[in-house]
């Protein structure tokens, strides 16, 4: 059943206070993790809470206990979904985390088509898939390892979550340009087509999947808890890649070591298990061998022999990156000079990218960037930007705000004001990784060759300046050593030699 809209009362909220003045908290998100088992907001009680209130204001509950009436009321199942699908949902992409996707680029996915030559078959798992990036982005490897002989294999992609949402986006296969921010336009010609936006949407048109890819994989919805309490059947098993990236850290160790376990049972003979870069674990040598790959959490079953030209060791251990440069770097661009960047005017974009909609208020700078980063993701850009306007001239001084600026107009092709804010970005922080980086990409693309490799050349020494698994702010996950081989390809593509 359906509840009725009505407005938000905010009078009522005690948002602005937190968790601590609110009694009630306590014992809603003891009972939000024995449901959920997700152990990592034991410490978290202002990101808990803060996702909490997001409910909050969906149904116009003043409190946690309001709330957890409601939790135990007619529409109680309803909301739990609601509630598990805001506590667990973060952004993907496509070919999130470089290192990993070399590694099945060049290693596993090759390894695996060998062994399973005779039989022409594959059945590979993405556990906690989000809106789908990382099957999708599995089936485009194989479509593209396997060429012309992939009519003849059997090859089953299968992707699960928890939310019913994610999962609607991940079967329509339909992306906003935010989204694929990241990739170079060849690529996105060649995976995706352009998408009309639907009748009286107020987003943008984005890119559909192409179905030869959409065709590879489907979607279900399925509680990791599962593998411990046995309500993911015995038959759900039979895989020769199982990827569960980014998701274990959710849960509490003793629940993580029951899904490694339940994941090993799963393993054909020969069969691959990735995990997150953060997320390996001593303990799981009981069921599992760790194999060493380039900034790659890879493991095999215990009966497996080791592969050629790898070892059974830490899985988790990073390869060494070269010295860094000396701390001494100039960032500079030569010709191109930041202006003052509390000057920088807004940008203007037509009337029809920006739809009706009243304005949202917030309580902090980090609710500002949640929402907008939500909205962007979500497709709605126009909103995301009219946000960002306010966001911007509240505090103007922001480099993160300056950044998305910079994002968010490039995604809608405008590329010169887009350049403008990512120069301000860096004029208010000039050891802004993700910012060199996509500046220098965009002018990559533009074939402003001198200038974009001196921001790529940034980007590479301040991120070699860094531990590997550092993750970079703003980075959606994405860490140093995930950025220096990203923009080590990117060098490559200018012919120079690179230390």
């Amino acid at each position: 059943m359906r509840r009725e809209t009505v407005p938000f009362d905010r009078s009522r909220f005690r948002r602005g206070s937190g968790p601590a003045a609110d009694p009630a908290f306590p014992a809603l998100k003891a009972r939000v993790i024995a449901r959920t088992a997700h152990h990592y907001y034991a410490d978290k009680d202002d990101l808990l809470f803060d996702r909490l209130a997001r409910r909050f204001k969906a149904l116009n509950l003043p409190d946690a206990r309001a709330y957890l009436a409601h939790l135990d009321g007619a529409d109680g199942r309803e909301e739990w979904t609601a509630l598990e699908a805001e506590i667990t949902i973060g952004e993907t992409f496509f070919f999130r985390y470089a290192e990993q996707f070399a590694a099945l680029r060049q290693q596993i996915l090759p390894a695996l088509i060998a062994a399973r030559r005779e039989e022409r078959t594959l059945r590979i798992w993405s556990a906690g898939c989000s809106t789908g990036a990382e099957p999708y982005s599995i089936a485009i490897l194989l479509h593209e390892l396997l060429g012309a002989d992939l009519v003849r294999w059997d090859v089953g992609i299968v992707g699960t979550d928890i939310s019913e949402a994610a999962l609607a986006t991940a079967r329509a296969g339909e992306y906003g340009r935010w989204a694929l921010r990241t990739m170079p336009t060849e690529e996105r010609l060649r995976w995706f087509r352009p998408a009309a936006p639907r009748p009286g949407a107020t987003r943008e048109g984005g890119y559909r999947l192409r179905s030869e890819f959409r065709d590879m994989v489907r979607f279900e919805r399925r509680n990791l808890m599962g593998l411990i309490d046995g309500t993911v059947p015995a038959s759900f098993s039979g895989f020769d890649l199982v990827l569960c990236r980014n998701v274990l850290i959710y849960f509490s160790a003793e629940h993580v070591l029951g899904m490694m376990r339940g994941f090993a049972d799963r393993l054909r003979p020969g069969g691959w298990l990735l995990i997150g870069h953060a997320e390996p674990n001593p303990a799981f040598d009981a069921w599992l061998t760790p194999v060493a790959l380039p900034g790659t959490a890879a493991y095999r079953r215990r009966d497996e022999p080791p592969l050629p030209g790898t070892s059974p060791r830490q899985a988790w251990d990073h390869a060494p990156l070269p010295d860094p440069a000396p701390t001494a770097t100039v960032f500079a661009y030569a010709e191109d000079v930041v202006p003052d960047a509390i000057a920088i005017d807004p940008i203007p974009l037509p009337d029809a990218v920006l739809p009706a909609g009243s304005p949202v208020d917030f309580d902090s700078p980090e609710d500002r960037l949640s929402r907008i980063r939500a909205l962007a993701d979500a497709g709605d850009t126009g909103e995301a930007w009219k946000q960002l306007r306010k966001a911007v001239d509240a505090d103007p001084t922001a480099a993160p705000l300056r950044y998305y600026e910079g994002l968010l107009a490039r995604s809608l092709g405008r590329e010169a004001e887009a350049e403008r804010a990512l120069r301000g970005a860096l004029f208010l922080d000039r050891d802004f990784v993700m910012a060199h980086l996509h500046l220098g990409l965009m002018l990559s693309s533009l074939g402003r060759r001198a200038p974009a490799r001196r921001a790529l050349d940034n980007a590479l020494r301040l991120a070699q300046g860094l531990e590997p698994d550092a993750a970079l702010p703003e980075g959606d996950g994405v860490t140093a050593g995930d950025l220096v081989v990203t923009v080590r390809h990117a060098l490559e593509e200018f012919g120079r030699p690179l230390r």
